[in-house]
């Protein structure tokens, strides 16, 4: 998981096999070569990692030289973005597709990797092999013949049901599916095709890419599942479908709300909306800007942006919604706005909104569930019902170890802190000693 390395601060230490101990020795020799002494020592280290304290010009530059990066890179990138191991998505087109989807299969290897892109960098085998025939397939892979309609009609249909399983079945898919995608890209980047085929292979390569992203992002993978939604953004660039990459850039969008940037959060979803018309798309956009706005404390905007989530669900669509969020419905919307109003300090409306939700979504999406039960956790911590809270803790945890999502785990784990003034209360102390080993 990538949140044993934190921080690129961490990473680059990992990089060079050295401890925090290690560090503050490099830093302690770079001071004694300039006569000087670091003040530095494993405490400071850990709040630099941590997030909670952020080192002064002098201890960066004194960082700076035990990595051996030039001073100038301080200047040109705020910390801790200039750090080695600062990884910039490569640009749109047709040179860089193939290479961005090699790229994310070998960062959805990688348990080393660090968690995710900077928020800078931002503001940018197949399953059932008796089902084919494998000659034709080794074939159209060596490029001896053309990927015709047939095969592709059988790798899309592969794909949707992988796609398609209930959450708890998914986990144990995964390999598939990243197996698929690598069948994908070699037909894309050496078999022969046609340009209308190779549209629908660059769409299924954003489709797989896509959902073995959210995998990484489950399981708290957060660098992994953004190379892949850059392989997503190429593949989907590729294929002409700017509706698609609309939803790419909303799945980015959410792991920087979810990893604490509404910011970049907020910026990311003003390129995605401009980039797509059909209303449920919309809706879904707004909805997670809103999200962010009230993560930031900006009520008008959160509450601007609730209204016109809520009128474009309303709206009567001539098409289809697009496969990314097909599945965005009014439980979403409830349960969402709930969040927003639990932020903004609205509880008790909170809680209205978080149980209508809940009571409208259907079991198969149990993931959103945990999520959302975890949500409606935190409204009954707020409003001081721990016994409704233990209850509702307890089966959020039950249900995100059964279908073996870590990020959800994580996100109650995350309660704890808040039930510690509770001890007294009937379950609390068990509760915690289940979060303790979970």
């Amino acid at each position: 998981m990538d949140d044993l390395i934190r921080h690129l601060l961490a990473y680059a230490r990992e990089q060079r096999g050295w401890s925090q101990s290690d560090l503050v020795a490099h830093l302690d020799r770079a001071a004694r070569r300039h006569g000087l002494r670091s003040g530095a020592d494993k405490s400071a280290v850990s709040r630099w990692e941590n997030g909670r304290k952020q080192p002064s010009l002098d201890s960066q530059i004194l960082i700076a030289e035990a990595f051996d990066i030039p001073v100038t890179e301080l200047e040109s990138h705020g910390w801790p973005d200039w750090l080695p191991g600062r990884d910039l998505p490569m640009p749109l087109g047709s040179a860089y597709t193939v290479h961005a989807l090699r790229d994310a299969q070998k960062a959805a290897m990688d348990r080393r990797s660090f968690m995710t892109y900077s928020a800078s960098a931002l503001a940018g085998l197949a399953a059932q092999w008796a089902t084919t025939e494998p000659d034709r397939l080794t074939s159209a892979l060596s490029g001896r013949t053309a990927v015709d309609a047939e095969l592709v009609d059988w790798l899309e249909e592969t794909s949707a049901r992988l796609t398609a399983l209930p959450t708890e079945q998914r986990q144990h898919t995964i390999k598939l599916m990243d197996a698929h995608l690598a069948t994908v890209t070699d037909l894309i980047d050496g078999g022969e095709h046609s340009e209308r085929t190779g549209r629908r292979l660059h769409t299924l390569a954003a489709s797989l890419s896509t959902t073995c992203g959210w995998y990484r992002f489950d399981q708290g993978r957060h660098y992994a599942a953004g190379k892949l939604w850059t392989a997503a953004l190429h593949s989907s660039h590729a294929a002409g479908d700017r509706d698609f990459g609309a939803g790419v850039l909303s799945d980015f969008a959410y792991q920087s709300n979810w990893l604490g940037k509404p910011d970049a959060s907020v910026h990311q979803l003003g390129h995605a909306i401009s980039g797509t018309e059909h209303p449920t798309a919309r809706s879904l956009l707004l909805l997670r800007r809103a999200r962010a706005h009230a993560a930031l404390g900006e009520r008008s905007a959160c509450y601007q942006d609730l209204s016109e989530a809520e009128a474009a669900l309303s709206a009567r669509a001539v098409d289809p919604a697009p496969s990314w969020c097909v599945w965005m419905s009014p439980a979403d919307l409830a349960v969402d706005s709930g969040q927003c109003l639990l932020d903004l300090g609205r509880v008790r409306e909170a809680h209205a909104e978080m149980a209508e939700g809940l009571a409208l979504l259907p079991k198969s999406r149990d993931k959103t569930r945990g999520i959302f039960l975890t949500y409606q956790a935190k409204g009954f911590l707020q409003a001081k019902d721990v016994e409704q809270a233990v209850a509702v803790t307890t089966e959020s945890l039950d249900l995100a170890t059964r279908i073996g999502a870590e990020r959800c785990v994580t996100l109650v784990r995350e309660l704890a802190p808040a039930f510690q003034h509770y001890r007294e209360v009937d379950g609390v102390a068990d509760l915690m000693d289940r979060l303790r080993v979970a």
